[in-house]
């Protein structure tokens, strides 16, 4: 007999609604069932593409024995922590706190009020059924204990990544930053890129910090560590060679063997920075990367209202990574005559080079391409019959069972992979980019707003959620990004009203904090967190003050200029002790030390001199154009004649009649700081 949790959208509560633990889902009626039967919590959360999640429900969660313990002595409640990751960061929190370790599934036995008391990830049946009989013993003997416990631990979770209010300093130097980067570059892996710790993450925001250090502070060490890097992950296993696309981390050292799932967050990261990394040093295989990710995300994520699903599954038929896997002899079946050149290419053997499944995950040699030369090909040939043997192994995959589909959709993620399309059409110029782009803001518009208030996800028959901080805050960069390609000011607009929003809703001006949720809108649960630390995803304090900055200048906004100011100082400190987990903070900083270029095209061809100017890459700037405009830099420059300022400090240029003449002032050092 099914569950609560059948009635639920998410794919990953349906995947536990035929478990014979009596799962109900978060809410009042679970709450209220701990509170009245006097029954401890347990509060277990996953997500549908997380294969340790399905290993422990097949192992416990089905076990009827385990079952039965369960629903006798606890209130049992599941959660999707991409839906409700406001549960998840404090639950989260409490796991770190207790063990010194996170991770999914996450598993916390808590007080009937929802105070925590005990808790883990993945626990083996006959582990997970100990922990519930003594700690049910021990609620029944000594509640005191559990009480006391909680109380403590409870505090410990409100004060995590609270900060105090901090002096601002009067200017941020070149030695801020060389404290922040030189331990930081300690943890580099040499020889096969990113950082020496195994599993291997992308963590697209770190080299996104680096390749702009590198430019700016003209380090070619780094340069050269970033370049490694984005080449070692789009040669190893982690990219899918076959379909596009990125998985969330690799379980080795060299990127070779993914954690097959494919998140959506990841991805329109990835496009983000091998956009930008092809902008300042071009690379053939950025490019494709950038282009198959986008028809990847556009054939198998796309939703028919325009917006995208959030994951792929790890698991297709119970066996992580079986759709993406091939033995030799499929390849040479599929392939033929060309089979041979493709299995050097790919590093394909006969005994498989996955020694645990013995079966290949594609990946590249660094200098794969020169097989390419060899072979008698030219660059566009090689292009072409890459494509072409990629279509025959994808139409054979195709017929295998697929991984799950997890079909939320989440207003940040499709955010995130907005600014991925915007950023890919800016450097790469195909026009279908854009499109993406303007379809999935559309989504948002369309279907993620209740009246004027942002929603986590469009509201389904079970209940409306509200937005959280990075809904907003990175819902505000997709917009900032989108006017920026396109001059329409109407998604500025937009930002700024979100923003007006975000900081009533989120803001603390006594505390000088943005908060995760909403004190008005979302649930009150048993403490409301602010989210300082930059991980796999920026942090949204980090990237909301770094909207706050772009449209303080945008918009001549001293009141926003102030918050972040304040924000920043506040976890300015921080930076240098874990250069890593404020990643986000650290491109802020840079652009502190060596200012941020506004520059302002108008006229008729401003659309033109964009595309232009986009050919050069120049990491710290803020692009604004057009013919009419309400913006405080553009007025008295509007008009047809078409020209180009370079603004710092709130002074401009002289105009300048070309984008090369742009590019010249540029290269000069021009400062407005100079001008008397």
């Amino acid at each position: 007999m099914a569950n609560k949790l059948q009635q639920e959208n998410s794919p990953y509560l349906q995947q536990h609604a035929e478990n014979p633990v009596d799962w109900m889902p978060w809410g009042k009626e679970a709450l209220e069932r701990a509170k009245d039967e006097n029954k401890l919590i347990i509060v277990s959360i996953g997500y549908s593409a997380c294969h340790w999640c399905h290993v422990m429900e097949r192992e416990s969660f089905e076990n009827e024995a385990i079952a039965e313990t369960m629903n006798r002595f606890f209130v049992s409640i599941k959660i999707d922590r991409e839906e409700r990751p406001d549960i998840d960061q404090i639950y989260m929190i409490a796991v770190q706190l207790m063990t010194n370790a996170g991770g999914w599934p996450l598993n916390c036995i808590c007080l009937p009020d929802g105070r925590p008391i005990y808790g883990g990830t993945y626990f083996r049946p006959h582990d997970w059924q100990q922990v519930l009989l003594q700690i049910a013993q021990m609620w029944e003997d000594t509640p005191e204990v559990a009480i006391d416990y909680a109380a403590r631990l409870t505090e410990g979770i409100h004060k995590a990544e609270r900060l105090p209010i901090a002096r601002i300093p009067a200017a941020y130097t070149a030695n801020d930053l060389e404290a922040v980067v030189e331990p930081w570059k300690a943890q580099f892996d040499r020889e096969d890129g990113g950082y020496n710790r195994v599993p291997k993450f992308p963590l697209p925001n770190n080299w996104l910090f680096f390749l702009r250090y590198g430019v700016l502070a003209n380090d070619q060490d780094v340069l050269q560590q970033v370049h490694l890097t984005l080449k070692k992950i789009a040669n190893g296993g982690i990219y899918d060679h076959i379909g596009g696309g990125f998985a969330r981390y690799s379980v080795d050292g060299t990127w070779h063997i993914p954690h097959f799932e494919k998140m959506l967050y990841d991805n329109g990261q990835l496009l983000s920075l091998y956009a930008e990394a092809y902008q300042q040093r071009p690379n053939l295989k950025y490019q494709r990367v950038v282009n198959e990710t986008i028809q990847w995300a556009k054939r198998e994520m796309q939703a028919p209202n325009g917006g995208f699903y959030a994951a792929l599954d790890a698991d297709s038929e119970g066996v992580e990574g079986k759709y993406y896997s091939f033995q030799r002899s499929e390849i040479e079946e599929i392939l033929g005559e060309d089979a041979a050149l493709f299995i050097a290419y790919y590093n394909i053997h006969e005994s498989g080079n996955w020694e645990e499944e013995r079966t290949n995950v594609l990946n590249c040699a660094m200098d794969a391409d020169r097989l390419a030369a060899e072979s008698g090909f030219s660059e566009a040939e090689w292009e072409a019959y890459l494509r072409e043997i990629k279509q025959k192994l994808y139409d054979y995959r195709e017929k295998r069972v697929r991984p799950g589909l997890d079909h939320k959709q989440l207003t940040s993620w499709n955010a995130l992979l907005l600014k991925g399309f915007v950023d890919a059409y800016r450097v790469f110029q195909v026009d279908e980019y854009l499109l993406l782009a303007q379809q999935t803001a559309g989504f948002i518009r369309d279907h993620c707003f209740s009246g004027d208030t942002l929603l986590h996800q469009p509201a389904d028959k079970n209940r409306e959620i509200a937005a959280f901080l990075d809904d907003y805050a990175f819902t505000i960069e997709a917009f900032i990004a989108l006017y920026e390609a396109t001059f329409d000011e109407h998604w500025l607009r937009e930002a700024l009203r979100l923003s007006d929003q975000a900081i009533h809703l989120f803001y603390d001006r006594n505390d000088a904090a943005f908060y995760y949720t909403s004190a008005a809108t979302s649930e009150q649960l048993i403490t409301r967190k602010s989210e300082i630390m930059d991980n796999v995803i920026p942090a949204s304090s980090s990237v909301m003050v770094r909207n706050l900055y772009r449209l303080a200048e945008m918009w001549d906004k001293d009141d926003y200029l102030a918050i972040a100011d304040q924000l920043f100082a506040n976890v300015f400190p921080h930076i240098k002790q874990y250069g890593s987990a404020y990643s986000n903070w650290a491109i802020q900083l840079l652009e502190h030390v060596y200012g941020n270029h506004e520059i302002a095209l108008v006229g008729e061809e401003a659309l033109a001199w964009r595309k232009t100017l986009d050919q050069s890459y120049i990491p710290n700037k803020i692009t604004m154009g057009g013919t009419k405009s309400s913006l405080p830099l553009l007025k008295d420059k509007e008009g047809l004649q078409s020209k180009a300022y370079l603004c710092r400090n709130k002074t401009c240029s002289l105009p300048q009649k070309s984008v090369v003449d742009l590019l010249q002032l540029l290269n000069d050092n021009w400062d407005s700081s100079q001008i008397n």
